[in-house]
């Protein structure tokens, strides 16, 4: 049988003045585009051209709704209810879907952003929350979710279709959670270590943790992070060591 993995990078995070990553040299290399909302990143003119900039390379659209903290990036702890995570999730879904519609594209798929992630991956009243905003809004959409995590079979029983997802640049701890980018090692900045850990999760299901424990993961989709130092090479490299090992690469 042959293997195959989506992959997916977080985009359209510029806004104003302010340039975030380099988007167009990397979409050549992923199937999938997670698009900022105008919570943590993005503005307007950024998801209108970021959603362009997909169409024309055949990279499908997903919403990557973040917390509204634009200074932080979206990656620093907020106190908020499930009802305002919900409607959150609701207002940037929906605005990205009108970008894509007014070019004549529907989104395919749904991933938080940074901490709001995070905080669903412990929490499961908020997974629930987020799961249900993007159900209600278009229950065709995916939803993306970490690997070995509950975020999974909540957004399952809620109705919708999930895709598990794993990283490539980042370390996980034992429990599979990824470890928390304000530790130390949080990154992987070697390319070849990252499509050891990359090949790893596809070929055998499993990752090795900081501390050596073997986790079981399933690897729907692996994130390539669009906004890291040397993102469009390590794009480029991890697509080309898929390719070498005959894994197909799609959504």
């Amino acid at each position: 049988m042959t293997l195959r993995i989506d992959l997916n990078c977080d985009m359209g995070e510029s806004y104003g003045a302010w340039k975030m990553g380099n988007d167009e040299a990397i979409l050549p290399f992923v199937s999938s585009a997670n698009i900022a909302c105008g919570f943590h990143g993005g503005d307007p003119a950024t998801m209108r051209k970021t959603v362009a900039a997909a169409i024309k390379n055949k990279v499908g659209i997903g919403a990557h709704p973040g917390l509204p903290d634009l200074q932080g990036f979206g990656r620093r702890d907020m106190k908020i209810t499930d009802q305002e995570a919900y409607d959150m999730m609701v207002v940037q879904i929906g605005s990205l879907a009108a970008v894509a519609a007014s070019q004549g594209a529907k989104l395919q798929h749904v991933k938080a952003h940074g901490q709001l992630y995070n905080m669903a991956v412990k929490n499961e009243g908020l997974t629930r929350a987020l799961a249900q905003a993007v159900y209600d809004v278009d229950k065709s959409l995916v939803f993306f979710g970490l690997a070995a995590s509950n975020m999974i079979s909540i957004a399952e029983k809620i109705g919708l279709t999930a895709k598990s997802e794993v990283f490539g640049d980042r370390t996980y701890q034992p429990d599979g959670t990824l470890t928390p980018r304000t530790q130390p090692g949080a990154m992987i900045t070697d390319v070849k270590q990252t499509i050891a850990q990359v090949l790893q999760m596809i070929k055998t299901g499993t990752l090795t943790a900081q501390d050596g424990t073997v986790v079981k993961v399933r690897a729907d989709t692996l994130c390539i992070h669009g906004d890291q130092p040397g993102a469009v090479e390590f794009a480029k490299a991890i697509r080309q060591a898929l390719q070498a090992e005959g894994i197909e690469v799609g959504f």
